[in-house]
């Protein structure tokens, strides 16, 4: 029996091109592109996401975008379960399924299994000793139900060793306590049968050769999205009264400088325009920060195929490694 195509992942920093090369991609082959961004599963948030356009997003179907209010957490382990969902549901339609983003611990955990519980760590829980303190533990409980709400909701606001433990994986790995609750039993499981049924994933990594050409476009992109409005963006987004800007959404590079920046407008009574320039500094900062991280991940996985996205046939170079990647070899079954 044939053994079908393996999924592809086309991976990058941000601004490093991945959307584009989906695209073409998507001209010459029958896909389907579930998004691997972190941000991009949150409605309303738009502009500073560089979320892709209805446009583009109607020339070929995509997934896992615009699935969470703001409000709503998603994680590693809730990625996982829907690419494995989704995977056999886009084979089934006669289409590759083609991960596209720059979120390396989605793909990690999709791939390797998600990371084992973080170490304790005293100055962590020092500082939630002190908090709590000061507010009480039912306060800390409703914080954590803004980061965590999964857990929050099994936890009693007074159980203070939980809801402390809880609160320091959130503080010390930046992801929720329930995110590492998910079994990879069952897919190690799969892949030790080796049968047809266990997907294969190929990393096509979008690196560029001069780091510069990435800073270059990280700051023509983030002035577009000044441009284009995500200051109106953050704003009705805090405006809404729900959020806060220690919600996974609103960390987002970009919407956590701008909301620090209205945070400060408002505080000091300073016009917006006159904390622009500083603001745009910042933003550009730590996008290339993310950048960096990201490059990190990707270099971590040695099984991955390189195409310089500076290069001048870097469009041609990611097609032709893609249907390299993802050709089926024909095979009698075991």
């Amino acid at each position: 029996m044939s053994t079908p195509p393996p999924v592809l992942c086309i991976a990058g920093p941000t601004a490093a091109g991945k959307t584009a090369a989906a695209l073409a991609l998507a001209h010459e082959r029958s896909i389907e592109i579930i998004s691997m961004d972190s941000a991009l599963v949150y409605r309303g948030m738009d502009i500073g996401t560089a979320k892709p356009t209805l446009a583009e997003r109607a020339q070929v179907p995509h997934h896992l975008i615009d699935i969470r209010d703001p409000g709503e957490p998603y994680s590693a382990a809730q990625f996982v379960a829907d690419a494995q969902r989704l995977v056999p549901e886009i084979r089934a339609r006669g289409a590759l399924p083609v991960l596209v983003g720059g979120t390396m611990l989605y793909y990690k955990a999709l791939v390797q299994g998600l990371d084992a519980m973080p170490a304790a760590d005293p100055a962590v829980r020092a500082a939630l000793e002190h908090e709590a303190a000061a507010v009480g533990w039912p306060a800390m409980h409703a914080q954590l139900a803004l980061v965590d709400p999964t857990t929050a909701q099994r936890l009693h606001p007074t159980d203070s060793q939980r809801v402390q433990r809880a609160l320091e994986v959130w503080r010390v790995s930046g992801k929720p306590l329930s995110s590492f609750h998910v079994s990879t039993l069952s897919a190690m499981q799969s892949i030790a049968k080796n049968d047809h049924s266990t997907p294969a994933y190929r990393l096509l990594s979008l690196e560029p050769a001069a780091r510069s050409w990435l800073h270059a476009r990280i700051a023509v992109r983030f002035d577009s999205m000044l441009a284009e409005g995500l200051l109106g963006e953050v704003k009705a987004l805090r405006s809404r009264g729900d959020l806060s800007a220690d919600l996974p959404s609103m960390r987002c590079v970009g919407y956590r400088q701008v909301w620090e920046a209205l945070d400060e407008s408002d505080a000091q009574d300073i016009p917006m325009e006159a904390l622009m320039p500083a603001l745009r500094e910042r933003s550009i900062a730590a996008t290339r920060q993310l950048a960096k991280r990201q490059l990190t991940w990707m270099r971590s996985f040695a099984q991955r195929s390189v195409v310089a996205c500076d290069a001048p046939d870097a469009i041609a170079q990611v097609l032709a490694l893609a249907n390299s990647l993802t050709h089926t070899s024909e095979h009698a079954s075991a």
